[in-house]
């Protein structure tokens, strides 16, 4: 019998993850065992209901394994309530949105083009900026984000709800600020640390849980588990409303979801259960002190920090002094086997399909087991690219880039200078392999 294709581009993936130097932020390594749990015979059963409370029978060892995995979560967070049955970030979003909120209700969030994410609001073309009065704040033409303004655009804006996270900020968030603003006008404030929660767990970022009424996170990205989400409950959201925790459970289901995916929510469980590690915390913090080894480096061989470095584990470079495309550098490192993506900075001219800088990450380096000397190394690369595609200027005539750029790919998949480093990038990687 023929093997399906689809296991050959499996194999394929697997080679190209071993080999090269995943480093968007977003992404990572799940344990084999997290893996295992996700490819199980479970993805065969369905649970629609919550643990003792189901509408299918033999939910016997399912109600124990999601009853493990919100235990886990409770721990690790340190949080009264938690709901382990999100699909993913989005859903766990608009189910507290669902939970407490009517249609034309105003919320707030960070704009996309600062560093926040659709789900807070995005004007017209997101669920929650178009059935929601949106209010979007940004960052100073430094990059920051100026807490004063927030605090008076909330006062004049009167949100009901802030939905605080951020996709591509690179410095800490100031939980107590965000709490003293949302507070002042008696609106939920709803955490999204989704990028940082493995972060959080290790202690190298600070947590939301005292500040927040709830908080919503993913399970992949910096906690190293499957793609799903949880959404907890705070002591402080329990105080403002002793019945919030049923609000989620009915939001996510029935409100927005049939059953969970009982797969998804062992390699959640799994995932959890290796984040109450010692070693864990080891990685967290190894993250942080990779990120900001990387940056100071990136700074000395010329480039431009938004921020002016970071504080987590992601950076954002800003093209601009360079007058190059992020298309142009993402392009060219990816031949060079390290793996970015093209970003809008801060009051980017450029539209986000061609956006002035590129965000990168070393969670996913981190769990090979790279330390600062490996990112001296990866920084020196990326220094060297960036001047030597140097002379490739996107087009200003937008009809002209699409042809631009092709002949631009068509290029640099051939360039011995590209493809040198990128031996050296795979020899590298086999230094530190990943396990699959």
């Amino acid at each position: 019998m023929q093997e399906d294709k689809i296991f050959e581009l499996i194999r394929k993936e697997e080679v190209r993850q071993r080999d090269t130097l995943m480093m968007i932020p977003s992404e990572n390594y799940a344990p084999k065992a997290v893996r295992s749990a996700q490819g199980s015979m479970l993805s065969n059963k369905y649970s629609e209901g919550y643990s003792g409370r189901r509408y299918y029978q033999g939910n016997k060892y399912i109600d124990e394994i999601e009853n493990l995995a919100i235990e886990r979560a409770k721990k690790l967070f340190g949080v009264p309530h938690a709901n382990v049955q999100p699909y993913s970030g989005s859903p766990a979003n608009s189910a507290v949105l669902f939970a407490l909120l009517n249609p034309k209700d105003t919320i707030m969030g960070m704009q996309l083009s600062s560093g926040g994410h659709l789900t807070h609001g995005q004007p017209n073309i997101t669920f929650s900026g178009k059935y929601f009065r949106s209010v979007q704040f940004g960052v100073d033409e430094k990059g920051l984000l100026d807490y004063e303004k927030i605090g008076m655009l909330a006062k004049t804006q009167k949100p009901k709800l802030l939905i605080i996270g951020t996709t591509a900020y690179p410095l800490a968030l100031n939980w107590k600020k965000f709490a003293e603003i949302a507070d002042y006008v008696g609106a939920w404030l709803v955490a999204d640390v989704s990028h940082v929660a493995g972060l959080i767990v290790a202690g190298s970022y600070p947590t939301p849980v005292p500040f927040a009424h709830i908080v919503t996170t993913t399970t992949h990205k910096t906690l190293r588990g499957p793609r799903g989400a949880i959404v907890m409950v705070t002591n402080k959201g329990l105080k403002k409303d002793s019945e919030l925790g049923k609000l989620i459970d009915k939001a996510v289901f029935p409100g927005l979801q049939g059953g969970p995916h009982d797969n998804q929510t062992a390699a959640i469980a799994v995932a959890l259960g290796e984040a109450l590690r010692p070693s864990f915390k080891t990685y967290g913090r190894q993250v942080v002190k990779n990120a900001k080894t990387l940056a100071r480096e990136l700074i000395k061989g010329g480039l431009t920090l938004i921020g002016g470095g970071t504080e987590c584990h992601l950076l954002l470079v800003d093209l601009r002094p360079q007058f190059l495309s992020g298309n142009v550098v993402a392009e060219a490192l990816e031949i060079a086997a390290i793996v970015v993506n093209r970003n809008s900075v801060p009051n980017d001219a450029m539209p986000p399909f061609y956006p002035s800088g590129i965000r990168l990450g070393t969670p996913a380096i981190t769990t090979r087991g790279m330390g600062e000397r490996e990112m001296k190394h990866i920084a020196n690369w990326i220094s060297l690219i960036i001047e030597h595609v140097s002379s490739y200027k996107l087009p200003a005539r937008v009809e002209s880039r699409a042809k631009f750029m092709k002949a631009y790919k068509d290029k640099i998949v051939k360039d011995k200078f590209l493809l040198n480093i990128a031996k050296e990038v795979k020899v590298l990687c086999q230094d530190f392999p990943v396990e699959f």
